[in-house]
């Protein structure tokens, strides 16, 4: 830099101070004041991995009924396709075991059947007569993004999962202002985030499996991001308005986003029961004979 270019900076860092000394008239602003949250509780990284790992070594098995709002995204083009929500029951038992039932509205019939054992999957679409059979874990993509959607982030979006004895872990505070449109003011949400990561075989390199958001007035999850074994975000769940179900604290709305997929899903919880025994044949199902099968890789 030369002597003229110093001394242009120089003065340019002098403009502001003066001009607020030299007395120039001003208008002064009123700014909305975020509300500050009644209690804010504190804790350590290790106390809230604690919490998660007791909800989950807890955790037996799920059985909750709930309201599916099912849409699909074009966000280059900013479309978006809502489809009709329907009734569905969710049936999981640990350590992988998953079943998903949707029913057509009104009538209270099938729409769908979904059934996992944690390594293979069954989906059966009655109306269409077709019967789809795969791998949990994803081969090879295909061209349609919703053929790529396995049974597991189903699971991992119901409940957060404990950590692995190898996992590593890290917690920042944060807050985040919330605008209240039915009170019409903003409040204050302070937050730990908790990140989840892995050691790279062979490396320094980190890589990360999940972050979960906790907010700081009761210190239980509101959000959770999950990713691929690239690093990208494959899964986004939010959680809300946790409610007390039969002595179970469990979110009453829980979002689920996919955007690799452009895929969202919403549940609205209408019950949920824990830890009540759930037998093999439950997670089962009977395909018709005669079904066309298609083979997912």
């Amino acid at each position: 830099m030369n002597v003229r270019c110093r001394l242009r900076t120089a003065s340019a860092t002098l403009v502001l101070p003066l001009f607020l000394l030299s007395g120039c008239m001003f208008t002064t602003r009123r700014l909305p004041i975020p509300k500050q949250p009644l209690i804010t509780r504190t804790a350590t990284a290790s106390e809230l991995v604690e919490r998660i790992n007791q909800r989950w070594d807890k955790l037996e098995s799920l059985n909750a009924t709930v309201e599916m709002q099912a849409s699909t995204l074009k966000s280059k083009e900013g479309l978006a396709t809502d489809y009709t929500s329907f009734r569905g029951h969710i049936l999981m038992r640990k350590p992988e075991m998953l079943r998903v039932l949707g029913q057509v509205p009104v009538l209270g019939t099938r729409m769908f059947d979904m059934a996992s054992d944690g390594k293979d999957f069954t989906l059966f679409i009655p109306s269409k007569n077709k019967a789809v059979k795969g791998s949990n874990a994803l081969k090879k993509k295909s061209a349609n993004a919703l053929e790529n959607l396995r049974p597991g982030f189903f699971f991992d979006a119901m409940v957060v999962r404990g950590l692995k004895p190898d996992d590593l872990y890290a917690v920042v505070s944060d807050s985040e202002t919330v605008e209240d449109a039915a009170r019409k003011h903003l409040f204050t949400v302070p937050e730990y985030i908790l990140s989840i990561s892995r050691s790279k075989p062979g490396s320094q390199q980190l890589t990360p499996v999940r972050v979960v958001v906790f907010r700081r007035d009761d210190l239980l999850p509101y959000q959770q991001d999950l990713f691929d074994s690239e690093g990208n975000v494959e899964t986004e769940v939010d959680y809300e308005n946790y409610r007390d179900f039969d002595s179970v604290k469990y979110p009453s709305k829980i979002t689920i986003k996919r955007p690799l997929e452009e895929y969202q899903l919403v549940l609205t919880v209408e019950s949920v029961q824990e830890n009540t025994p759930l037998t093999d044949d439950q997670f089962q199902i009977k395909i018709p004979e005669g079904t066309p099968i298609q083979h997912l890789e």
